[in-house]
């Protein structure tokens, strides 16, 4: 009789050690889960922001440079595409973090053309309106590299929890997914050639 109690005992505590670790690796991958989509969050709104700031630029530039309408709307069309591709935060895969970072280079691009071209005319570059606004979408390029960073970080240390033994038992069990990262652009690899 005693042995059997301490069988039992025995088996009671392992299926209580083994039910607690359960729960502490499932609450910490939600924690972990719940950390990547605040941190994607965070990239959608500086990205929101510098969307937002586009209409101003692009009204701004019109004023002095209505001539660069195709510039301008090669920008309006990037903005509107750019908005339009979105990711759910539970659905952060590589596929569909590269699309989203597609059509944001193609509206960074089109601004890099924009602000190019306003080179050309001195009276918009002189504008305080226009350098303020510069300043605001240079400000906000590195708070979405700042975000993104961040958000790589999260996305990474998560991961490393999803793909862990034993807390990968659990996280395949529960549907915790690898989240996917924000990668450098294409030829970010190679220096640009620079001649005078």
């Amino acid at each position: 009789m005693k042995k059997s109690l301490i069988w039992l005992l025995a088996v009671v505590a392992v299926v209580l050690v083994a039910g607690l670790w359960s729960m502490n690796t499932y609450n910490s991958l939600v924690k972990s889960d719940e950390g990547v989509k605040s941190a994607w969050s965070q990239v959608e709104n500086v990205y929101q922001r510098r969307a937002d700031l586009i209409p101003n630029l692009v009204a701004t530039v019109k004023g002095y440079a209505g001539h660069e309408s195709s510039t301008l709307q090669a920008v309006v069309e990037a903005r509107a595409k750019a908005t339009q591709v979105t990711v759910a935060p539970d659905k952060l895969s590589e596929s569909d973090i590269a699309a989203f970072q597609a059509a944001q280079g193609e509206l960074g691009n089109a601004i890099g053309r924009l602000l190019v071209s306003v080179e050309a005319y001195p009276d918009l570059k002189a504008s305080e309106n226009f350098r303020d606004l510069q300043a605001q979408l240079e400000g906000t390029e590195n708070r979405i590299s700042v975000e993104r960073k961040k958000y790589n970080e999260t996305a990474m240390e998560y991961n490393a929890k999803v793909r862990s033994f034993p807390a990968n038992i659990i996280a395949s069990m529960s549907g915790f997914e690898q989240k996917g990262y924000f990668k450098a652009a294409d030829g970010a690899e190679t220096a640009p050639k620079v001649e005078f």
